[in-house]
């Protein structure tokens, strides 16, 4: 009896997942009309800008990137509430913010604009995962199909970096050492592919020796 019950228990914890945040927007008309930001505790990290997109980007998001959203979701009660401001304000979108526990229960809340502190917290940084997703995409795209665009697409994940939206830089290495070491691209475009490369991986880790310290 004592075995059974065992195994039962160490199967229930290892079906268990991480709690989960999910941030969706629809906003037909502006671009793009529809993204889903998806990460769990571990900083497991879905993106999609279509919701029936089955390939969508995955990526790894550090822990003091993650805690935040987790500490914001808490606040707001999980969502359990309504955080709708009720004030004639533009339409901004369809916004969505949902948490599913361990145990699989969830819990969800739709606003289109929120005078809620917190909420609009957490409102910018998921927009700022979305950001940087999209800049993924963009980068991506110019190394596959438009040498010329690297310049720009790089641009554009620098203006995020300086501003200290830039989420999960690490993400963006490969595709930088590629850019970096392409002789057909252009000198301008290797040389800031190069140094955005270098000022990533020592804040990554300069990151991880600041949570060595901590421990």
């Amino acid at each position: 009896m004592k075995s059974a019950l065992l195994l039962a228990l160490c199967i229930c914890c290892a079906s268990a997942a991480p709690p989960k945040l999910t941030f969706t927007k629809s906003f037909p008309g502006s671009v793009p009309p529809y993204c889903s930001v998806e990460i769990d505790r571990s900083g497991a990290l879905v993106y999609k800008e279509s919701p029936t997109d089955d390939q969508p980007i995955k990526a790894q998001v550090p822990d003091n990137d993650v805690a935040p959203l987790f500490a914001l979701a808490q606040e707001l009660g999980y969502f359990k509430n309504p955080i709708e401001s009720g004030l004639k304000v533009a339409n901004t979108g369809k916004k969505t913010f949902r948490y599913e526990s361990e145990d699989a229960k969830v819990t969800e809340v739709v606003f289109n604009y929120s005078i809620m502190e917190a909420a609009q917290h957490l409102l910018d940084r998921f927009e700022n995962i979305a950001a940087s997703e999209r800049a993924w995409i963009d980068l991506d795209r110019t190394v596959h199909f438009d040498h010329l665009g690297i310049n720009d697409s790089l641009a554009q994940v620098e203006e995020l970096w300086l501003k200290k939206q830039l989420i999960a830089p690490e993400q963006f290495i490969p595709l930088l050492t590629r850019i970096s070491s392409h002789e057909s691209i252009m000198h301008l475009a290797r040389e800031r592919a190069a140094r955005l490369k270098d000022e990533f991986i020592a804040s990554k880790a300069a990151d991880g020796a600041a949570s060595q310290k901590e421990e």
